[in-house]
């Protein structure tokens, strides 16, 4: 009895024991194919070639992803877009032409830098412009505000009156003299308390 737990526990052990064999390498396979999967050679005729290449790939998006260039997608599309910018840099083609040939294709979404186009200004001219919008009212209403009400003290050592002018509305109604002496008024008497 004593022999036959002996033996059910080796045996016991003896799975686990292979079991996690059995884990470890497949978890190694699968790291080593996809390792193997993120690894692009290409080869250049020159180093003007290869840093074309890695500025073009790095400036257009990935399609599939949305939030990653080409060169940091590892999906289908952006292998095949990278081995056609590929192709098209060793044919010799320039940066303008294989932007063109992307443009064409995919539309002005392929690009983190869009070109300056009617279709394209909104997004290069309204975020300047909101903002241009959004200081020159802050400056307006800081403006207006200050100018808005003047308080004029009035009163008596015992009590004291507040009272609020509208200067704006009070110098439509006035003429141009009679608002400068308005305001003479105004600081003298101020300038008393």
């Amino acid at each position: 009895m004593i022999t036959s737990r002996l033996v059910y526990s080796q045996s016991a052990n003896l799975i686990k024991y292979s079991f996690s064999l059995l884990v470890l390498v497949l978890s190694l396979m699968v790291t080593s194919v996809t390792a193997q999967a993120a690894i692009e050679v290409y080869e250049f005729d020159s180093p003007s070639q290869e840093a074309q290449y890695q500025g073009l790939i790095e400036e257009f998006r990935c399609p599939k992803c949305q939030n990653q260039n080409l060169a940091g997608s590892d999906s289908q599309i952006a292998q095949d877009l990278k081995r056609k910018t590929y192709e098209m840099v060793k044919a010799g083609q320039s940066d303008a032409q294989i932007r063109k040939y992307m443009y064409e294709r995919y539309g002005d979404f392929i690009s983190y830098k869009p070109p300056v186009r009617p279709s394209t200004w909104i997004l290069w001219y309204f975020p300047p412009l909101f903002l241009l919008l959004l200081v020159a009212g802050w400056l307006w209403r800081t403006k207006a505000n200050s100018r808005k009400q003047v308080i004029v003290t009035q009163g008596s050592s015992n009590s004291s009156e507040n009272r609020s002018i509208d200067l704006d509305n009070m110098e439509s109604d006035l003429s141009h003299e009679e608002a400068e002496k308005l305001k003479a008024l105004l600081k003298k008497h101020s300038s008393k308390d």
